[in-house]
């Protein structure tokens, strides 16, 4: 009788234990923070196809997503905040950086998105066994041949970036270093906040820039109607580093597909929630770069461009202003 009370007892064991699985899609319960510094366009996109590519995986994921609404001052706040997580996703440098410095010590894997140059940035090394991630980085001879490909006779090139910002100020540098070896002459401008923008640009235009360029900063990204307005009234093309910055107004970009970027940062995550260590994965680099062009900044500019370019590029915004960002 004992024995068949045991059998009883174990037989309701497991029918409590399979009842639990089933209430739950027999899925592992995992917790993921993704973090931005700001909301625009390029940071967005990479937020929703992360979200989109772990809602496809085989588990029971909760994501936290969290913005500091530009105030970096807030980010340690955040991290603080975020102690119960499995993975967290900094998306840029200062929300890497941060990240980085909340979670020291505790093996909490961090997957950054968006970070120009991991190395200067700390992000590579000793201390940094729980990090990985996808660098947005462009090499500074892709931005010379895209601004040469619609200015081949190009004698002054402006370059906009923000003083904090320091992905942009290693990525200007090495622009500055490869227009120095070609000699091409350059300006440069600054800014703190985007209410310096439009006397930066003035100033450039007022020194005699024939283009402006500017680089992955999130800070000008986020204004970048703005920035164009003042630069397409003078009839000078703005070139930057993505191409939700194209689909926003700027006239052209040899850059980042930052839908690429999220597919890539989930992919991470899912070798990590399979049981590899972020020090087993190398951070990544994009391989390959897409010509981005707005057709009605181009008209608005007065620049023409040949079909055999066209040919080669992916049109973001008609002449009549219709987007074809995201399809």
């Amino acid at each position: 009788m004992k024995k068949f009370v045991k059998i009883i007892s174990l037989i309701m064991a497991l029918a409590f234990v399979c009842l639990a699985l089933a209430s739950c899609g027999g899925k592992k319960k995992i917790k993921i923070a993704i973090v931005q510094i700001l909301d625009h366009t390029s940071l967005n996109q990479i937020r929703e196809t992360i979200i989109a590519d772990l809602n496809k995986l085989d588990y029971d994921i909760e994501i936290i997503a969290k913005n500091a609404n530009g105030d970096p001052s807030t980010l340690a706040s955040i991290y603080a905040n975020l102690t119960d997580v499995d993975v967290v996703i900094p998306i840029t440098t200062p929300d890497a950086q941060s990240a980085k410095a909340a979670y020291a010590g505790t093996g909490t894997p961090l997957v950054f998105a968006a970070v120009t140059n991991p190395e200067e940035a700390g992000l590579v090394g000793d201390g940094c066994e729980n990090i990985t991630g996808v660098s947005d980085y462009i090499p500074p001879e892709e931005v010379l041949n895209l601004i040469k490909t619609f200015q081949p006779s190009v004698s002054k090139i402006g370059l906009v970036y923000t003083s904090s910002e320091q992905n942009s100020i290693a990525t200007m540098n090495e622009i500055k270093a490869l227009f120095g070896d070609k000699g091409i002459a350059y300006e440069e401008a600054t800014i703190v906040t985007t209410s310096d923008l439009q006397s930066a640009v003035n100033t450039l235009i007022s020194r005699g820039v024939e283009a402006l360029y500017t680089n992955t900063d999130n800070t000008i990204a986020s204004a970048m109607p703005l920035y164009t307005s003042v630069a397409y009234a003078s009839g000078i093309p703005v070139y930057c580093g993505a191409d939700s910055m194209v689909s926003d107004g700027g006239f052209a970009s040899s850059g980042v597909d930052y839908v690429q970027i999220g597919h890539q940062v989930a992919k991470i995550v899912e070798q990590i929630l399979g049981g590899k260590k972020p020090s087993e994965i190398p951070y990544q680099k994009l391989d390959s770069f897409a010509t981005f062009v707005n057709l009605k900044a181009a008209k608005e500019i007065g620049i023409k461009i040949s079909e055999e370019t066209l040919s080669k590029a992916s049109i973001l915004v008609d002449e009549d202003g219709t987007s074809r960002f995201g399809n």
